[in-house]
């Protein structure tokens, strides 16, 4: 029965691979209560998307008086929040974390930041960047992928949208790293805060630049994030709404989760030889399916949280108001009632993008165009440059981030054989 169901998703080993996990859990309790917690965990296909798909009944911000936290959660954000207020800018709701009209009106901003003619003038520079990367370690032989390539492209991209210099990008990835820690549900609270802090550092580095942008814009991405007036706001975001996107939507959202889909994609690609074989031989075919492919299988994004706005039932759990529902798109993206053999990697899988790797509905991951650009320039500056490529002999263990909500490869040492003529 699935009231004696034991899944511990907190377990930093069961994060290493969840996906057998997940199985149990869409097979004997796909609405789970987590034991001693008001979270309840969603794993199936056409649950996740339900969940996606009615932000009414499920919205991404707490219902007033409603939300169950407990006391050590309440405590925990109270000292949080006194730490931003104190040193910073206290960061306001996120786009993710808004629901309609509020998410409506200033979605409609980003959509214009994000549209298509504006990530096509980015992606010369993605294709030329993936390559460089590439050329500045082909002679070596050998590589930590991660590191080398996987963190840089996503990162000097954004940060170059973002108003950053190259220089500073390693302090930008510290700060990026320091939010994803924070967000992980996995730190003590002596780390917690220390996360907090180099938040901070980031918002004293990132508000002069908001102030700088004020006075003379120049049409990217970040001035017009800082300038555009939300037309049913009748203002501008605030400078706590300016530094709550940067952290989450955009250095977060528009590098973190790229670079664990690079760093996926080649382990994949070195586990099955057949599918790096299939690749090569036709890219022009088989690259959008494979970039899809990744997504699916190894979801960067593996959950996110939303709340139960009136008890509700999913399957034969009633979910109780206030409630959090555990969003599992990794474990939507395995179900065998979506997705045949879903374990396997398959070029020739029909509808390859009907997973939920970027969500779905209203809140759609609104960088997943410029995602998909990343992911298909450095796979396919792999296939130009690689003739073939291998694990390095004793220098992996593949471990994985802590992490309740996201999958991060650590490290890749990688070998390869470069490609010539």
């Amino acid at each position: 029965m699935a009231t004696q169901l034991q899944v511990n998703l907190f377990d930093p080993e069961v994060q290493q691979c969840p996906y057998d996990a997940y199985r149990t859990l869409r097979d004997e309790a796909p609405a789970y209560n987590i034991p001693g917690t008001d979270i309840y965990v969603v794993t199936r296909y056409d649950d996740v998307r339900r969940v996606l798909l009615d932000p009414k009944a499920f919205p991404s911000s707490a219902p007033k008086g409603r939300f169950r936290a407990s006391a050590a959660d309440m405590e925990r954000g109270r000292l949080v929040a006194e730490r931003f207020e104190e040193k910073g800018w206290l960061p306001a709701a996120t786009l993710n974390g808004r629901d309609d009209p509020e998410h409506k009106q200033m979605r409609a901003m980003f959509n214009e930041a994000f549209k298509p003619s504006r990530i096509k003038e980015i992606d010369g520079k993605v294709e030329n960047l993936a390559y460089e990367l590439i050329d500045g370690f082909l002679d070596d032989g050998h590589c930590e992928w991660v590191s080398q390539f996987c963190i840089p492209l996503p990162l000097y991209i954004i940060g170059e949208q973002m108003g950053a210099k190259r220089e500073d990008i390693w302090r930008i990835k510290s700060w990026t790293e320091a939010f994803f820690h924070r967000i992980s549900f996995m730190l003590p609270e002596d780390r917690h805060m220390e996360m907090v802090d180099k938040e901070i550092e980031a918002q004293h580095y990132f508000q002069p630049i908001f102030e700088k942008l004020r006075e003379e814009p120049d049409g990217s991405l970040i001035s017009v994030l800082v300038n555009t007036v939300i037309e049913d706001w009748g203002r501008t975001l605030t400078d706590n709404e300016l530094h709550a996107e940067m952290m989450a939507d955009t250095f977060v959202g528009g590098s973190e989760t790229t670079t664990n889909a690079l760093a996926a994609g080649m382990k994949l690609l070195i586990e099955n030889k057949d599918v790096w074989h299939q690749l090569k031989s036709d890219p022009d075919k088989y690259m959008k399916t494979f970039v899809e492919e990744v997504v699916r299988l190894e979801s960067p994004v593996q959950s996110l949280m939303r709340f139960v706005a009136e008890d509700i039932a999913v399957g034969d759990v009633t979910i109780p108001a206030g409630a959090m529902v555990n969003v599992r798109f990794a474990a939507a993206n395995r179900d065998e009632r979506q997705f045949e053999c879903p374990e396997k990697l398959d070029l020739e899988r029909p509808k390859a993008g009907a997973h939920m790797g970027f969500g779905s509905g209203v809140h759609h991951c609104l960088g997943a165009p410029l995602a998909r650009r990343e992911l298909t320039w450095g796979f396919t500056a792999v296939i130009d440059r690689f003739e073939d490529m291998w694990f390095a002999e004793g220098k992996n263990d593949f471990a994985y981030h802590p992490h309740f909500l996201l999958r991060s490869l650590k490290q890749l040492h990688i070998e390869f054989q470069p490609k010539r003529g």
